[in-house]
């Protein structure tokens, strides 16, 4: 059969296609939840599990996180990743740089786990409390999402927070991350508000 379609004007843009789940293939790397320098006194944990909105874990999202250091200032130290001299292959972090950043992958049971500084105010937005910007790479999304982790010590910073202080107090409550035992905080990500509204979804946030 003759293909007698007109293909000489401009090819229409595609849709967004839905991901995953790959995203345990190339993306992770050994290492990338250990955002902080190996053995830092100050280091924090923060672990968490990601639900659809069934409540069910998601157990192949990735999470990437973004944050300033401790002065508020994006890092400017180059990246720590090392490969192997002879065969390239990828060995992961120096453990001994911060680069502020880290991507780890949920587990069977949707659960992740980073070690990272706790993040100071970021420069030049005092208005702004301390957070890690956070994306969330999952299954059935067309794009993936943007959102924040707060921390529960910085009450005034918290109550002063223009993001925040747009919310109510229940979805305000979603960027917060929970004290979980010294030095380590709980915070869940909620796809999706579910049904029997039994949690909150997370607030996204869109950028434009």
């Amino acid at each position: 059969m003759t293909d007698t379609a007109d293909r000489s004007g401009p090819l229409a843009p595609t849709p967004s296609q839905t991901i995953g789940p790959f995203f345990g293939h190339a993306l992770p790397f050994p290492g990338g939840a250990r955002i902080a320098p190996d053995g830092h006194p100050d280091a924090v944990t923060l672990h968490g599990q990601v639900r659809d909105g069934a409540g069910a874990p998601v157990p192949d999202a990735l999470l990437e996180f973004w944050q300033a250091g401790p002065d508020g200032r994006p890092p400017g130290a180059p990246g720590s990743l090392r490969r192997d001299q002879s065969t390239g292959a990828l060995l992961g972090r120096d453990g001994a740089v911060f680069t502020g950043f880290g991507r780890v992958p949920t587990d069977a049971d949707g659960r992740y786990t980073v070690r990272t500084l706790p993040p100071a105010a970021p420069a030049g937005r005092p208005a702004a409390a301390p957070h890690l910007a956070l994306c969330v790479h999952a299954r059935g999304l067309l794009h993936h999402l943007f959102t924040r982790v707060y921390f529960p010590e910085h009450t005034a910073a918290l109550a002063a927070d223009p993001l925040l202080a747009g919310l109510s107090r229940e979805r305000a409550a979603t960027l917060v991350a929970r004290p979980d035992g010294p030095g380590r905080y709980r915070f869940d990500v909620q796809l999706q508000q579910p049904a029997d509204g039994g949690c909150e979804e997370t607030v996204f946030l869109a950028f434009r």
